[in-house]
């Protein structure tokens, strides 16, 4: 995982008590638990919007297959 650059904006109330449940955890396991359920809460997340796109014809077999013949490459000058 990166590092994150430290802005001067306040805490949101959600993070404030992120930061607060997240105080409480006293091992590396409880850590890694967290970090489970989060990953897997994003990846559910991340699953549902994707079916959302594919109901609404937005995201279909041939889009996929564009997809993945698509060459995203960045073009270096030689």
């Amino acid at each position: 995982m990166g590092t994150a650059t430290l802005q001067s904006k306040p805490f949101t109330p959600f993070q404030i008590e992120m930061l607060e449940m997240v105080s409480r955890v006293s091992s590396e396991v409880e850590m890694r638990d967290i970090r489970i359920l989060l990953g897997r809460y994003f990846a559910k997340r991340a699953e549902d919007a994707l079916d959302h796109l594919w109901d609404e014809g937005t995201l279909n077999e041939g889009v996929m297959e564009q997809w993945k013949n698509e060459h995203m490459r960045t073009p270096y000058n030689q």
